[in-house]
This record gives structure tokens, C-alpha cells and sequence, in this order.
């Protein structure tokens, strides 16, 4: 056990001497390495925001109902106590005319104008009384029994941007996955290439460890460690991009929601999700190395 101990800590050091030995062409594979599995990494983290937004696009399925003018604000009150009891709805809000007029003024730039017609030559406050209904359970279902009260004027109902926008989302979703699953093979492809061209440069001392007696684990051992150390180091480089893209685009975006009265932000890798990427960038270079090197082994395997 101790020997096998000293081997395993032989190969990972001599490994790492390896990398030093050659710091440019270690530093251009790791940085290969990391930019394929940035790409991924990237597209993960915007399925993840992608998912959020979804989720929150789902809940925003609230139903506008304009009441008819003539409805008095005490019948609008009494109307939206109904409506509450209701088993299909979760919320509901009342937005009084004056309220509709305030919002007008103070969000459409029309202000000057709104006061010349609501003035002593106009009608008073044309806006109606409106009730915002957030579903629960099948909204079309909702909508559609609300449209039959004699109350109702008008219901604004947003469902179909709201599915072709579900549409798009699940196609991006789609697209994403499609698109890891590729740039993934293709980091394992370059840890192996590059494990590949360490064997090459080292094939008479292979061939003289097999004419020895050494087992394939013993050969393959410092190979497998120079993948996982390469698959390791891109990793941490690779999860440092991504929280400096992370960070560079978060206020923007925080900036731009905002504009749109939203509070989404993107939301970043924690702790639990960080260790994950640099333990699977290392595993993903502990099989590119092994796959390679026992391929190689096999073919140049003297036969006894």
C-alpha cells in the first residue's frame, strides 16, 4: 500500500513538473482548454437565468378587466369582493379611475394635455374602473367565464405573445443543451490531443516500461494525473471568466429590467456549483487522458 501511495503522489508531482517544464505550451492547452469549457460553462449559466425568466414569465398571467363606465366605484368594490371568493383566483387588485389617471399623467408624458381635456371644457375623468385578476389554474378558462359578467366591458388578455414567447424560450433551451453537449466532447477532444502529443514525446520511455513487465495502470498513472492537473487548472480559470462576464453584465442588465418595471438579475454560481465545475473540469481531463492513453497502450502492447 505504501508503494502504491508513493507512486500515485510520484506520478501527480512529476506531472506537475512536466507542466512547469514547458510553461508556454502549458499555459496555451490550458487556455484552449478553458475558453471549451467556458463555452458550456456559459451556456449553462444562461440556461439557469433562462429557466428564472421563464418561470417568472409564467407568473405574470394576470387578467385585465376594464368595467363598463357606468359601473360606480362602490359596485367596482363590491365586484372585486365576488371575484376573490372565487376558487380560480388568486389575487385580485382594484384600480380606480383616479388611480388609472395618475399612472396616465405621470408615466405617458401627456400630462399637460390630460389636464386641458379633463379640464372645466371636458368630461371629467373618461378612465374606468379596472380589476387585475391573477389566475389560478387554467387562465383561458378564467378569462373567458370573466368576459360574461355584465359588468365587464373589456378583458385584456395577453396570452399570445406570452406563448410564442414560451416558445422561443423552450427553443433557446433547446439550443443551449444541443450546444454544451458539443463544446463539451470538444474540450474532452483537446486534453486528449494534448495528453496525446505528451505520449508521443515520451514513446521509448513507454516502450522500455512494457519490455520491463509494467502494467498499463502504471504507465497510463502519470497521464491520467497530467489530464486531471490540465482539467483542474481550466476549470478555475474557466469559472474566473465567467464571474467576470457575471459581474460585467449584471448591472446592465439590472439597469435594463428595471426600465421594463422588473427586478430580474442574473444570478451567478454558488459555492456548491463552483467546486462542481472545477471537480468536473478535472474529471472531464481524467478521461480525455485515459481514453487516449489506453488506446495507445493497447496498440503497443508487446505480445508475450
Amino acid at each position: 500500500m505504501g508503494t502504491w501511495f508513493d507512486h500515485h503522489l510520484y506520478s501527480l508531482v512529476a506531472s506537475l513538473g512536466r507542466m512547469f517544464h514547458k510553461p508556454w505550451a502549458t499555459a496555451l492547452t490550458i487556455g484552449v482548454m478553458a475558453v471549451a469549457i467556458t463555452l458550456p460553462l456559459g451556456l449553462w449559466a444562461a440556461l439557469g437565468n433562462i429557466e428564472r425568466f421563464t418561470g417568472s414569465v409564467q407568473q405574470a398571467r394576470q387578467i385585465s378587466l376594464f368595467l363598463k363606465p357606468a359601473v360606480a366605484l362602490d359596485r367596482a368594490r363590491a365586484l372585486a369582493d365576488e371575484l376573490r371568493g372565487r376558487a380560480d383566483v388568486a389575487a385580485l387588485e382594484l384600480r380606480t379611475p383616479e388611480q388609472g389617471m395618475q399612472e396616465l399623467r405621470e408615466h405617458s408624458g401627456l400630462g399637460e394635455a390630460i389636464a386641458a381635456v379633463t379640464s372645466d371644457g371636458g368630461e371629467g375623468n373618461p378612465l374606468p374602473s379596472v380589476l387585475i385578476v391573477s389566475p389560478k389554474g387554467d387562465e383561458a378558462m378564467l378569462a373567458a367565464s370573466l368576459a360574461n359578467l355584465p359588468d365587464v366591458d373589456v378583458v385584456q388578455h395577453d396570452a399570445g405573445w406570452r406563448q410564442r414567447l414560451d416558445s422561443w424560450l423552450r427553443f433557446g433551451v433547446r439550443l443551449a443543451w444541443v450546444l454544451a453537449v458539443l463544446l463539451g466532447l470538444g474540450a474532452l477532444l483537446v486534453v486528449g490531443n494534448t495528453v496525446r502529443l505528451d505520449i508521443q514525446a515520451r514513446r521509448e520511455e513507454i516502450a522500455v516500461l512494457q519490455q520491463l513487465g509494467a502494467t498499463d495502470g502504471f504507465i497510463r498513472r502519470p497521464f491520467l494525473y497530467l489530464g486531471l492537473s490540465y482539467g483542474l487548472v481550466a476549470g478555475a480559470i474557466a469559472l474566473a471568466l465567467l464571474t467576470a462576464a457575471d459581474q460585467a453584465l449584471r448591472d446592465p442588465l439590472a439597469d435594463l429590467a428595471r426600465s421594463y418595471g422588473s427586478s430580474f438579475t442574473l444570478r451567478g454560481f454558488d459555492l456548491r456549483q463552483a467546486a462542481a465545475i472545477v471537480f468536473g473540469s478535472g474529471l472531464l481531463g481524467w478521461i480525455g487522458a485515459g481514453l487516449v492513453t489506453g488506446h495507445y497502450l493497447r496498440q503497443t502492447r508487446p505480445i508475450s
